[in-house]
């Protein structure tokens, strides 16, 4: 049950743009452009990844689940990638760079200070850009926040990998676009 009164009907961080559209707006937009955008150094299945497996390392169960049927429906053929990512991204089936801006994102994650100079060079010998650097550790931030918002208000989360399927579609598809304010 979450901890403040959130228009029913909206799982996760759904209800909390519903509740507040005017900090849902610009949220909704920056995953747009983190996940989606035109300047994203990433594609978008790889960029989905990414913010699956912070979601993963944080445990938040509605940002893992969604973003990662937003990736699986993306990598389409390949989507087992997905799941051995967030079991082991260190022995999933992806690039040496893939891996290693993964270990940047986990350090992020865990305590951005623990990004070193060494990880980072390390990327860039595996063919890492200055941009695919800088949207990994972007990515990871922005997610650690979205999951922290998203558990700290305990919003509602679907039960069933089923229910996120059809979300992830919609996410990979149509974009980043926020629910209507209450009353519209």
């Amino acid at each position: 049950m979450p901890h403040i009164t959130l228009p029913e009907g909206f799982p996760g961080i759904r209800s909390l743009a519903a509740y507040r559209p005017d900090t849902g707006a610009a949220l909704y937009a920056l995953a747009e452009a983190l996940l989606r955008g035109t300047e994203s150094s990433f594609s978008q299945a790889e960029a989905e990844l990414i913010a699956a497996f912070i979601s993963a390392q944080n445990e938040c169960t509605f940002c893992t689940c969604s973003h990662a049927a937003a990736a699986r429906y993306l990598f389409n053929q390949d989507k087992s990638i997905v799941d051995a990512v967030i079991e082991n991204y260190e022995t999933a089936p992806i690039s040496e760079k893939m891996k290693a801006l993964l270990g940047i994102a986990k350090c992020v994650q865990q305590d951005a200070r623990t990004v070193t100079d060494e990880l980072v060079a390390n990327a860039r010998l595996l063919g890492a850009t200055d941009r695919q650097i800088h949207d990994t550790v972007l990515i990871a931030a922005t997610f650690c926040m979205f999951n922290r918002y998203v558990d700290g208000l305990a919003t509602v989360t679907p039960l069933g990998l089923e229910a996120y399927e059809p979300m992830g579609e919609r996410m990979a598809t149509l974009g980043y676009i926020p629910p209507k304010p209450m009353g519209q």
